[in-house]
Order: C-alpha cells, then structure tokens, then sequence
C-alpha cells in the first residue's frame, strides 16, 4: 500500500504558493524518501505550486502524521511578491491519506452455489436447482440469477452481475477518494495552526 501527504495552499494567493514549496522542502527534512507524485504549479509564478502531493511506500510513523496533520503557518520575513504587502501570516493544509485499496476482480474468488428457483413457471422450477448464487469472498458481495432455465446459462448471468457490481463498487471509491482530496483545497483553516515556520519567501 503507498501512502500520501498533499500540501495544499487551497485557494490563496502567491505567497500561499510559495509557502507550500517551502514546507515540502521542510517536509523532506522529516521524511527524505517521499516522492513527489502530482504537483500543480502556480500559473504565473515559477517555483510557487497550488498542491504537491508526495508519495510513501513505507508507513508513516504516526508521531510524524500527529505533528504535521493539519494547517501550517509560514510567518514571512520578506516579500518578494508584494513587498508593501502589510500581512505576514500564510497558511497551508497538510494531508495525509492512504492509497484506495480496491477488492481484486479474480475469477478464483467467485464461489457458485446452486439453488432452486422460485416464483411461477411449472413443476420443473422447484424440483430442479437451476438459480446459481455467486458470492464475491474476500467482500461477502453475492447475486443471485434464476432468469434462465439453464443452471449454466444462470451462472454466466450471475457471474456477470457480480463483476459489474465489483466494478461500479470500486469506481465509486476512487471517485469518493478524488472527491475527498479536491475538497482539502477548499476546506484549508486559516488559522490554528498545527506547525509554524519562519523565513522569507
């Protein structure tokens, strides 16, 4: 499994860009074997960045997430972006998430069972075990099909099912992953910060 930090300047001016390249070198400090994964630069200023994600493959010790986890101030000593610019104070979001783990679509992990059919349609429906059910193990996902009279034509149609619903089940959490991260860009507290910094910009 990888893990993730994203620093974020949410929606802030340049100087929130600037600070987020600043933390992640303050960062790198901490946790040097980070990669840097996905970035988004300032549009007009090189070297600034609206988010730089980074990315683990080892855990995270949890006393480093307990410090970092949250907003961080950067206190500026000099501006160079707008020098007569009276405030100091720019504040940048740090996250940390781990990578969606999704439940494997293998054809060994479908377990079949045959059942009899119920509802109309003659005598042969309740004498015969024609409905197959297919259970997804490791997730406990199972679907049933009686549509067919054929125990073989039902199983195919069960087995289709289920991948579809695995698939739509795991397209859902990496929408919701995506949603959640792209939320951390409006969702930044400007104050009460968990870490400060000093420095010019």
């Amino acid at each position: 499994m990888k893990h993730y930090i994203q620093i974020t300047a949410g929606r802030g001016p340049v100087e929130c860009a600037r600070a987020v390249t600043l933390v992640a070198r303050e960062l790198l400090k901490v946790i040097p074997n980070l990669r840097l994964t996905d970035s988004e630069p300032h549009n007009q200023v090189e070297g600034c960045f609206m988010s730089m994600t980074f990315v683990s493959d080892i855990i995270i010790p949890q006393s480093i997430v307990n410090e970092w986890h949250g907003t961080i101030l950067w206190r500026s000593t000099r501006n160079p972006y707008r020098p007569a610019h009276k405030r100091s104070n720019w504040f940048v979001g740090v996250h940390f998430f781990d990578e969606v783990e999704l439940p494997q679509i293998d054809e060994s992990d479908i377990v079949y069972e045959t059942c009899r059919s119920g509802g109309k349609g003659g005598q042969n429906v309740n004498k015969v075990e024609t409905a197959v059910r297919a259970t997804h193990i490791s997730t406990g996902l199972s679907v049933k099909c009686s549509d067919e009279r054929s125990q073989l034509q039902n199983k195919s149609l069960a087995r289709e099912r289920l991948l579809l619903k695995l698939r739509q089940i795991n397209e859902k959490a990496l929408a919701d992953s995506q949603a959640h991260q792209w939320s951390n860009h409006d969702n930044l507290e400007r104050g009460n910060p968990v870490k400060k910094f000093s420095g010019p910009l």
